[in-house]
């Protein structure tokens, strides 16, 4: 069976950065403050989106939880910001003849806004690679990629495939759980230290984005 390959964007395709992480985080809590009167100074906001992130896998959950501020609104906010930061971003060097290289058909699916992953997608040189190829959670009406199969389960029809024929790659294990139960072969980009090899969602995890487009030529013979 030919496999298509869904890449994650975010820190998948390029590398986020400490210093990147941290004005990300710093973006929400910008637009936490700013658009929607969160009555916390800029320190704690941004701890609390620290404090998002490490409950719920999302750094804007909580700020719908105990501020009632809806998803979309804070997500379409938080965007605005994050576009700024773009510009920032170290393509990989290569990577777009790496990626020709592998023999099977690939997509973008990301949690970032359709015209933040155009943006980024064309800062880090893919956006002619992947044109009418690349997906947001916004394509689906949903703001996040880690709360229901069901997303994944669309694209693929939006795609024209089977989940079953499907590797989807990510650099975050709570989305690979729920590719998983749609279907997905999963595999797991890390930089460090595999912090998640013992879950069972997980089919591989390779280190870094040579050794993951290695892998998959060697194992799924991509």
């Amino acid at each position: 069976m030919r496999k298509t390959i869904i890449w994650d964007l975010d820190n998948t395709l390029y590398f986020e950065t400490e210093e990147y992480k941290n004005k990300l985080n710093e973006a929400t809590a910008a637009a936490a403050i700013k658009e929607f009167n969160v009555p916390l100074d800029f320190k704690e906001a941004t701890k609390k989106v620290k404090e998002s992130y490490a409950t719920y896998r999302d750094g804007l959950e909580i700020f719908s939880r105990e501020y009632g501020i809806p998803h979309k609104d804070l997500y379409v906010s938080y965007h605005n910001y994050k576009s700024e930061l773009v510009k920032t971003i170290a393509p990989y060097e290569g990577l777009l003849e790496n990626l020709k290289s592998l023999q099977c058909p690939q997509y973008v699916f990301s949690t970032s806004s359709k015209d933040i992953c155009e943006k980024i997608l064309k800062h880090i040189g893919l956006y002619d690679f992947f044109t009418d190829k690349f997906y947001s959670v916004e394509d689906f009406d949903v703001y996040k990629k880690n709360e229901s199969p069901d997303v994944y389960t669309r694209l693929c029809q939006t795609i024209g495939i089977n989940p079953q024929e499907c590797i989807f790659v990510d650099d975050s294990y709570s989305n690979l759980d729920f590719a998983k139960q749609c279907g997905m072969t999963t595999i797991r980009i890390y930089y460090g230290n595999n912090s998640a090899k013992d879950m069972p969602f997980i089919d591989s995890a390779y280190k870094g984005i040579e050794e993951c487009i290695a892998g998959l030529k060697k194992d799924y013979g991509c």
